[in-house]
């Protein structure tokens, strides 16, 4: 069974649903959005606290890496989306989108026209901000973006023992400086997550012109010659075709794209042949080049019910959700990630080299450390802004069934190693200020042993996770490792583009949903010929 399309979307993530919702908002283009998992109809995805029960389950694809050599050989959890809406639906909401140095470095990496000046009216373009405003923010976009309405007192203990610790107070990340410790704002409006989905698609699908399949297993492009002419997808069971008379479009990530590239018959010729797919373009760097932040944890026990934790027992849990099914207020209005900075590992760095991201309550992610079942906790967490480890995505079969075989290689380069141990150290150093010690019982992890810099790094390399940030897989560049050009053409073909994450240069020092929705709205630009 085929249908023509003007234009075929592979992935209903951030990008995917930027795309669908620009490409459609002409009544003469026929487009169609194809995605392996669901509506996003769960209500944990609505529910901006919702964040902590789904980074494991039927919402995401259950990925794991191989085991990390230079991180005591763990088979690390990979929490990626499977549901309308990608990241976005899923993740802890933070709205960051690193420094114009970031974007700077992709052109001198051959991404010309993405410097910042190019980019920032993409990024006010997306931004629909209920308070900020000005040349750094806008306020009219499809993406929510708010203040969290009742930050957790430990949540604003920690902005001060930031300050206690000598990191400055800054209330806002994403203006003219980075630096400093605040709360962060989230992709949030009227208490409620905001993501790619609700923003961007939901308003869209009344139009006539715009088909979404969810639920799909896609199998490949198909190729005629060199260009792209559709998607082989099934449903049901039900083999189906999606031709695109004008081009398809991948958007399904950092990790799905290079899989479904390689397995159409596009990445490195060896890898291909030894799976027994035909190759229609030797391409070595599809897979390659996979950058993620490695996120370390540090976890306390409080002394009272001070964190969200609170709310796991059953008569506060029902009092929350009667809070919010009433008012739209209390606990679920928290994305439980709260509290931010921005600061140096590195010193002579000149932006800052960490992350920080405090979480009012403990064991909310999957992998991460707790407390005692009836104790309460909160958690903090750091990560090397611009990592120098790369990794690779690669098949583990011709079948689209299975899951590809994912090598972050974190912690491979010794200077992440270092500036990794180092946000250990000062992740203590803000517990152990007297705004936090008010509520801290004891640290729970790290020990109390953990005190010299080879303690840090074994640490590290022991309780180090992904912060879900897998990036550049099918770069943008002009060298030989380069996937696509600054159009997000794919190299040597034609009808094809790629529009995610996939195709940064270099890992953002940020969180990255909303420098993904950006590629997808300068995507949908380009593709239209206003770019």
């Amino acid at each position: 069974m085929s249908t023509s399309y003007d234009y075929v979307i592979v992935g209903g993530g951030s990008a995917g649903c930027v795309l669908a919702a620009r490409l459609s908002e002409n009544p003469a283009a026929r487009v169609c959005l194809i995605e392996a998992g669901g509506r996003d109809s769960h209500p944990l995805i609505h529910m901006p606290v919702g964040f902590a029960k789904m980074t494991t389950g039927p919402l995401t694809w259950g990925l794991k890496t191989v085991p990390q050599k230079h991180a005591n050989n763990r088979e690390i959890l990979y929490a990626q989306a499977k549901v309308l809406g990608g990241g976005s639906s899923i993740n802890a909401e933070i709205f960051t989108r690193g420094v114009p140095g970031d974007y700077d470095r992709w052109v001198e990496e051959g991404a010309e026209g993405w410097g910042f000046n190019d980019v920032r009216k993409y990024f006010l373009r997306s931004e629909g901000n209920s308070i900020l405003s000005g040349d750094w923010h806008g306020t009219d976009g499809p993406l929510g973006v708010s203040n969290i309405p009742e930050p957790q007192r430990t949540t604003r203990a920690f902005v001060q023992s930031c300050q206690e610790a000598g990191i400055p107070y800054n209330p806002d990340f994403n203006g003219s400086v980075q630096e400093g410790a605040g709360v962060y704002q989230t992709t949030t409006r009227d208490n409620r997550r905001c993501s790619a989905a609700v923003g961007y698609l939901r308003p869209a699908l009344k139009r006539s012109n715009l088909t979404v399949v969810t639920g799909a297993l896609v199998l490949r492009v198909v190729f005629q010659g060199r260009r792209a002419v559709g998607v082989d997808y099934q449903v049901g069971g039900q083999r189906k075709t999606a031709r695109a008379e004008s081009e398809v479009l991948l958007t399904s990530g950092a990790i799905g794209t290079p899989k479904l590239m390689m397995l159409s018959g596009v990445g490195p010729a060896d890898v291909l042949r030894s799976h027994g797919i035909e190759v229609v373009q030797d391409m070595a760097g599809v897979g390659r080049n996979l950058q993620d932040h490695f996120g370390v944890d540090i976890v306390a026990e409080l002394k009272h019910h001070d964190s969200l934790d609170k709310y796991n027992r059953l008569h506060w849990s029902v009092w929350a959700g009667i809070q919010y099914a009433l008012f739209r207020s209390g606990p679920i209005t928290s994305n439980v990630v709260e509290g931010g900075a921005f600061w140096y590992g590195d010193r002579t760095s000149p932006t800052p080299d960490l992350q920080f991201h405090f979480l009012a309550g403990a064991g909310a992610e999957a992998g991460v450390p707790s407390v005692p079942k009836r104790a309460s906790g909160i958690t903090l967490n750091s990560y090397t802004l611009r990592p120098k480890s790369r990794g690779t995505v690669t098949l583990r079969s011709a079948d689209p069934r299975d899951l590809p075989v994912i090598d972050p290689n974190f912690l491979a380069d010794p200077e992440d190693v270092r500036i990794s141990a180092e946000g250990v150290k000062i992740s203590q150093e803000i517990f152990s200020q007297p705004s936090l010690q008010k509520y801290i019982k004891t640290l729970r992890f790290p020990d109390r042993d953990v005190r010299t810099h080879e303690d840090y790094v074994a640490y590290t390399r022991q309780y180090g996770r992904t912060s879900y940030h897998p990036t550049c897989t099918c770069k943008m560049g002009r060298d030989e490792m380069s996937v696509v050009d600054p159009q997000l053409r794919v190299r040597g073909l034609d009808g094809i583009r790629i529009c995610d994450s996939s195709t940064m240069p270099s890992l953002v020092g940020s969180n990255t949903n909303a420098a993904t929705i950006m590629i997808g709205e300068k995507a949908s630009d380009m593709i239209r010929g206003n770019a």
